[in-house]
C-alpha cells in the first residue's frame, strides 16, 4: 500500500516540476544564440522576486522529485 501512495507522490511532484519549469523565463536572446554571449548589462543580474522563487522551488522540487524517486525504487525492490 505504501509503494502507491509513494508512486501517487512522484507523480503529483513531477507534474509540478513540468509546470513550475514551464513557468520560467528565459534569460537567452535569439542574438546569444548566434554569436554566443551574454550581454554585459544582464550577464552579471542577480535573480529577485518571483524569479527567485521559481529558482528555489524548482531546486526543492528536483530534490524530493529525487527523494521519491529512491524511496519508490527500494519500496518496490523490497517489497
Amino acid at each position: 500500500m505504501g509503494q502507491f501512495v509513494i508512486d501517487i507522490f512522484v507523480f503529483i511532484v513531477a507534474i509540478l516540476l513540468i509546470i513550475i519549469v514551464m513557468l520560467q523565463s528565459s534569460k537567452d536572446d535569439i542574438n546569444d544564440a548566434f554569436n554566443g554571449s551574454k550581454s554585459e548589462l544582464t550577464k552579471n543580474q542577480k535573480t529577485r522576486g518571483i524569479e527567485l522563487f521559481m529558482q528555489r522551488s524548482t531546486a526543492v522540487l528536483a530534490i524530493i522529485f529525487i527523494a521519491l524517486v529512491i524511496t519508490s525504487w527500494v519500496l518496490h525492490t523490497v517489497y
